[in-house]
């Protein structure tokens, strides 16, 4: 009996421990848009718009946001980040029943273009900067929205390539979208350090074959997707440390 079970475990164990991790030097940190930016005010606005109902109304905006994205890729009708975060937004207001406005439309889509950045965000960002580690995004939002918040953000400097799945016509987790980096900045996967907000994000670029690290901000369960980040921690302080000790 003993010897049955025992293997059933270490093939459940080497499900969800980290697959294949590197050893080689991290080269580049490429970061989803929000382990950078904080988008909790724009569902805070949804409440200061629609009291009573914002947060029913921001529940579902996130969901369809993203469902929109992989739909509309797999039905071959591909629309922008933008696009599908607007159609999102007519989505939940029409399921609360509340009024839908142009102002109050372009209130919460504009801010989207006006996130501030989590707090560890500047002082980890010039460490890794100091170590020689180069730093791009690589999002499924669109390249104006991204670079709009980096300049808002005074980013500019820290960041040396803007990379949006836009680019392509589809959204992570598409292996497509992961390649982008490897190619506009000719490294192998290896020498690409990928940093996730989301877990499903986590999970894509670690399939994908990226060291990767996930910023669980939440605390978040982990994915039932087969394959775990080489590391989680809290916020981006914590991932530099860990690289800098690593490397």
């Amino acid at each position: 009996m003993a010897g049955s079970i025992i293997p059933s475990v270490s093939s459940a164990l080497s499900s969800v421990l980290p697959q294949n991790p590197t050893r080689e030097k991290t080269k580049v940190l490429a970061f989803d848009a929000f382990p950078i930016f904080d988008p909790r005010p724009v569902f805070a606005l949804a409440e200061e718009l629609y009291p009573g109902k914002g947060q029913e109304l921001s529940n579902i905006w996130r969901i369809k946001q993203f469902d929109y994205q992989w739909l509309r890729v797999l039905s071959d009708q591909y629309r922008d980040f933008w696009t599908v975060t607007k159609d999102a937004l007519i989505f939940a207001c029409k399921t609360v029943k509340v009024e839908w406005s142009e102002e109050k439309s372009a209130k919460l889509m504009n801010a989207w273009l006006n996130m501030k950045t989590w707090p560890d965000v500047r002082p980890a960002l010039l460490t890794a900067k100091e170590t020689g580690i180069q730093l791009v995004f690589l999002s499924n939002m669109t390249e104006k929205m991204l670079r709009t918040n980096i300049k808002n953000n005074d980013l500019d400097e820290l960041f040396s390539h803007v990379i949006s799945t836009d680019a392509i016509h589809s959204y992570k987790p598409d292996p497509k979208a992961y390649r982008l980096a490897m190619d506009q900045l000719k490294l192998k996967k290896s020498e690409i350090g990928f940093v996730a907000f989301a877990g499903w994000d986590a999970a894509g670029a670690k399939s994908f074959g990226y060291p990767t690290f996930w910023i669980n901000r939440q605390q978040q369960e982990m994915e039932e997707l087969g394959v775990a980040p080489d590391w989680t921690g809290h916020n981006l302080e914590e991932l530099v440390s860990y690289i800098k000790s690593r490397d």
